[in-house]
């Protein structure tokens, strides 16, 4: 049985500590680092199947490793945010640079534990309808989507790199095209969880899909906005299995 590897990025010894001994007694290999140097040199050792990234680093912050998207180049390995930082600006900011979930400090071990399962769910056992072995690619207004490598080709065969969260929203999106799908429906599918009417992580997310998109946000060609219901891909979708 292969065990899932954690990945702790965090500068409190305390903190590194506790987390690898709760969190290897359930049965995770854990690497501890304190910073990004340590992260680096880890991540070129082996890939983690999931990365607890404190926001408050020494040197390069917890933002910065996110926007190094050369330390995660293809957006496969899922970010968990840890932090005593609880501003709603540090929390939509972790979700625009693809964070999977942000967790506060002080945490109950077993509320982390319990969102690090979450995760590694969403990440790896899709429904049936959109597991990866299910379907190869999708092909709309020009574009298409690598389901297995999980690239975006721009009509001029340009790849752009997805996060996790970019990826699993526009692939609903192809699942359902010309479909109106609430805020509701879209945050279950991508965190696994409902939010808030005031939380703005969707919103956040569909900004940064027009951006890859080049869809104007005043006037949406592909993601248009349904007022009061959601938003709708408004184009027909080529699928290939």
């Amino acid at each position: 049985m292969t065990v899932d590897h954690i990945l702790i990025v965090d500068d409190d010894p305390e903190i590194r500590g506790l987390l690898t001994r709760y969190l290897g007694e359930h049965g995770y290999r854990i690497t501890a680092t304190a910073d990004g140097r340590e992260m680096r040199r880890a991540l070129a050792t082996s890939a983690p199947d999931i990365i607890l990234l404190d926001l408050m680093l020494p040197g390069e912050d917890g933002i910065a490793l996110l926007l190094d998207r050369d330390l995660n180049p293809k957006a496969h390995i899922p970010v968990i945010i840890l932090t005593a930082r609880d501003e709603t600006e540090d929390r939509v900011m972790g979700i625009e640079l693809g964070a999977d979930d942000y967790v506060t400090k002080p945490f109950e071990p077993r509320e982390l534990l319990a969102r690090i399962k979450s995760v590694l769910r969403r990440a790896r056992h899709l429904p049936p309808n959109l597991a990866p072995e299910a379907v190869r690619s999708y092909r709309f207004a020009g574009w298409s989507l690598d389901v297995r490598a999980r690239e975006l080709f721009t009509p001029d065969e340009v790849v752009i790199s997805l996060s996790g969260t970019e990826y699993r929203l526009l692939k609903i999106f192809l699942d359902h095209p010309r479909v109106v799908l609430s805020r509701d429906h879209l945050a279950e599918f991508v965190y696994g969880k409902k939010i808030s009417p005031l939380e703005r992580g969707v919103d956040v997310l569909i900004s940064r899909l027009r951006q890859h998109l080049g869809d104007d946000a005043r006037k949406p060609a592909l993601l248009k906005t349904v007022r009061h219901e959601g938003y709708r891909l408004d184009a027909d979708v080529e699928v290939e299995y």
